[in-house]
């Protein structure tokens, strides 16, 4: 009896089974994606090993020119394998290898206009999105909602950030994504401000099976630019899906019509043939996949070549703690020198530079620091007309004329990246603003930071020149707020989860003074430990990362800490999750060329003890940086010591409240 081979190619044929009932698989066969047509109206569900974590939930959107939400007639389908390789210097790994199998489903509406949507299924990651040719004479397109949807089983809670009303906070500047995440909270709790919740959006759902173990579900977005809005998820809606069933959803949310100061259309204009962008879901039945996963550079393309060798690396910033008066030539000077001192390469001066420093004297500034080894960036107000934030230099960043005169006076006298504040929103123009921004800082061998602003999506793939963006309630407001500090621990153990899951992010700073003063004695404290904080320096993943030390930690800083602090990698080879649950702790792994960190960070108010797999030490004895509490300070005791690592690979550790563990 002869044994049957079944090839790729067979298999993605019994992909489709019916023109109704469509069927993608990812390669290992775990993760299964089902699109049904249900009279009309497109749905598609998601199993994960049997589990559906996503129930039938509806495609489609509504247009000027017709509702492709409904009425829709299958025309076709296609399927074939995605396989591709890529090199990339600021994420979380450097050599990505990328498999999917690709479903292409084409439906027509009555007057037999073609929408097709296309599923990319890889292994724990699923990205769609919809494309359409030119109909006829129909050579554009507004997009003015999306029916997409997501139903999660019931059971399910969320871990998901609110987001903000438009024009509202300081000076009129939100939206800026820097709201506050709530844990395990249920899905028809009401979002804080009734606009919904910023991507991503992590979800734990119910193992029906076995309740002591759940599957998690991480939904994002990815490759967005000028050519459309930035989304997000509604509010949970309860009433009944149009196709039928039980439960509720959320859908994608297009910007509201406020933000910009009311400029601009809350719609998204496409001209044809054109597609939009991706939408992502990653699934897994622990969080590995989760904190692992690189689909939001994997299913997008890069827009232009690199005209320099971008350059990883740290910076000092004075205006964490320092504040606006330090924006001067001389503190700015104290800022350069810690830099030099700790080996770094960048200083970051930040907003009033050119009104309490000068051009002149920036000039001057530069060549100090190229003289010491250091690069300056420097800050800038995005600001045209859509915020009252008074920062200068405004009007430089907003028009192509002012941006590229700008850019080359940079290039000329040596700065070699910038950081662009207080954006508008999600709208089209806004979006076309970011890219414009990136494109011309290119040309002139420019790295860009933005804050005050929306979340990336895909851009360290898309634009060479990207380094990281803000979007999340930041350092800054553990110096603004006590509640902010006390609640560090909690941030930094959630955003492995969630924000710096899909991006790359500008915290903005390891503090290691403990008190948030100038004069490290006054105002409220750190509440975390100097571990934490060198740990957190690995946790956050940005290629180009602020260490916010300041002069006085060169002498008030334990040598060994110092030497840690002088080392740390912010260009990563290979990331992998260890432990950890969100908002509470996460140990994870990093790997620099052929050096292994292991970092962990517990956000409890009690010790935490576990027994941790790291098989890259296995019978070793490593380096081990630990907190030893202390009863004569706030603080407990940082401690370099050895730790043996099993034949197996298995470590014991504990890490203290609020504390942190580095091993290497």
């Amino acid at each position: 009896m002869k044994k049957l081979l079944i090839s790729a190619a067979m298999m993605l044929a019994m992909i489709t089974a019916n023109a109704e009932n469509l069927k993608v698989t990812s390669p290992d066969g775990r993760l299964i994606v089902n699109l049904e047509d249900k009279g009309g109206i497109v749905t598609y569900a998601v199993n994960y090993d049997g589990q559906e974590v996503i129930k039938p939930s509806q495609l489609g959107f509504i247009s000027d020119v017709g509702d492709f939400s409904k009425g829709l007639t299958f025309k076709k389908s296609k399927t074939h394998e995605v396989n591709d390789r890529y090199n990339i210097r600021n994420i979380k790994a450097r050599n990505v290898e990328y498999h999917a199998n690709e479903l292409n489903a084409t439906y027509a509406d009555n007057q037999n206009r073609e929408v097709t949507v296309t599923f990319r299924v890889s292994d724990n990651n699923i990205a769609f999105r919809y494309s359409m040719p030119q109909w006829g004479e129909t050579a554009s397109i507004f997009i003015k909602e999306e029916a997409t949807s997501f139903a999660l089983p019931d059971g399910t809670t969320s871990f998901i950030c609110p987001q903000s009303s438009p024009m509202v906070g300081w000076k009129r500047t939100k939206p800026s994504y820097e709201e506050e995440y709530k844990p395990d909270a249920p899905l028809t709790d009401k979002s804080a401000y009734g606009e919904g919740y910023t991507f991503p959006c992590l979800f734990k759902v119910r193992n029906e099976k076995l309740e002591v173990r759940n599957y998690w579900v991480l939904i994002s977005e990815t490759g967005v630019d000028g050519k459309y809005v930035g989304s997000h998820l509604s509010d949970y809606s309860t009433a009944q899906p149009p196709t039928g069933g039980q439960g509720g959803s959320y859908r994608i949310a297009f910007p509201m019509a406020g933000e910009a100061n009311g400029h601009g259309t809350t719609d998204a204009a496409l001209a044809l043939p054109g597609a939009t962008p991706w939408r992502t879901i990653t699934v897994g039945s622990d969080l590995k996949p989760i904190v692992e996963t690189t689909v939001s550079t994997d299913v997008v393309e890069q827009k232009y070549d690199a005209s320099i060798d971008y350059r990883p690396g740290r910076y000092t910033w004075s205006w964490l703690i320092w504040q606006d008066s330090s924006i001067n030539y001389d503190d700015q000077v104290k800022f350069i020198d810690l830099a030099s001192a700790m080996g770094y390469e960048y200083v970051l001066v930040d907003n009033w530079w050119d009104t309490q420093i000068g051009r002149d004297k920036i000039v001057k500034l530069s060549n100090y620091a190229q003289s010491k080894g250091v690069s300056l960036m420097l800050w800038y107000n995005s600001n045209g007309a859509w915020s009252d934030a008074p920062q200068t230099p405004k009007q430089c960043m907003n028009t192509t004329l002012a941006r590229r005169k700008e850019m080359a006076w940079l290039k000329s006298i040596g700065v070699k990246g910038i950081k662009v504040d207080f954006f508008a929103g999600d709208k089209q123009q806004t979006m076309q603003l970011y890219e414009d921004i990136l494109t011309d800082a290119n040309d002139f061998g420019i790295q860009v930071i933005f804050h005050g602003c929306t979340l990336p999506r895909g851009w360290e793939r898309m634009y060479p020149n990207y380094v990281a963006s803000e979007a999340v309630l930041a350092s800054e407001n553990t110096f603004f707020n006590e509640h902010h500090a006390i609640q560090e621990g909690f941030e930094l153990t959630m955003h492995p989860f969630c924000r710096n899951a899909v991006a790359s992010m500008d915290w903005g700073g390891t503090i290691m003074n403990r008190y948030m003063s100038p004069d490290n004695k006054s105002r409220h404290r750190r509440y975390t430990s100097d571990i934490f904080e060198m740990a957190a320096a690995i946790v956050i993943q940005t290629s180009v990362q602020c260490i916010a030390m300041q002069p006085n930690n060169l002498t008030d800083l334990p040598q060994m800490e110092l030497d840690f602090l002088k080392e740390v990698p912010t260009s990563w080879d290979e990331t992998r999750f260890i432990d950890g649950y969100p908002g509470k702790y996460i140990v994870m792994a990093r790997r620099s060329g052929e050096k292994w960190y292991i970092v962990g960070l517990n956000a409890t108010t009690e010790p935490l003890k576990l027994d941790i797999d790291i098989p890259m030490f296995a019978g070793t004895t490593a380096a081990y940086y630990y907190d030893k509490p202390s009863k004569k300070s706030l603080w407990p005791e940082s401690t370099l010591g050895k730790i043996k690592v099993d034949a197996k690979g298995k470590a014991k550790v504990i890490i203290q409240p609020n504390g942190g563990i580095i091993i290497k």
